[in-house]
């Protein structure tokens, strides 16, 4: 008798959802610890002032924090508003991280604080990058002509009827 249950091995068992494997995405619980470490890691970089010279007077926004399943490793996503240079910052965020750790540590209840690890956020930059592509004007006669055709056709059918 087989204990895959018609998965193929790829996503079943306690391995693959261990690695990460799961087509469920992430739990409820990671969502809303993930959430809390982001709360607290906002709260910590807007109060404190970091001995590292290269974080000094440096306004850093957390915008997301991903859990690993076992919940011992964070991704934390980091931007500065209105700058794309973060990612000179990020080995200076990697040294300050045991500190941060250890903050998280004292402020949250949970059984294991995650190892932090900085990533720099791309998202906004990637929509403001669509953004003007779509107001291209080629783009804007395509999506013009695309929605005149679209018109066009409603109005054909409800001719029909």
């Amino acid at each position: 008798m087989s204990r895959r249950n018609g998965t193929n091995g790829k996503t079943g068992g306690p391995a693959g959802y261990l690695a990460g494997l799961s087509t469920s995405g992430p739990s409820q619980r990671q969502l809303r610890v993930g959430e809390e470490v982001r709360r607290v890691l906002a709260e910590v970089f807007a109060r404190s002032a970091f001995r590292d010279p290269e974080l000094a007077g440096v306004s850093i926004t957390v915008t997301e924090v991903r859990l690993s399943p076992d919940f011992r490793h964070a991704t934390v996503f980091v931007t500065r508003l209105g700058r794309s240079d973060v990612e000179v910052l990020l080995p200076a965020l990697k040294r300050v991280a045991p500190w941060l750790r250890t903050q998280l540590a004292h402020t949250l209840r949970i059984r294991t604080v995650p190892e932090l690890h900085f990533q720099a956020d791309t998202a906004l930059d990637t929509a403001m990058h669509v953004d003007t592509l779509l107001r291209l004007p080629e783009v804007q006669r395509d999506l013009g002509s695309e929605a005149a055709d679209e018109v066009d056709e409603d109005d054909e059918e409800d001719t029909a009827r």
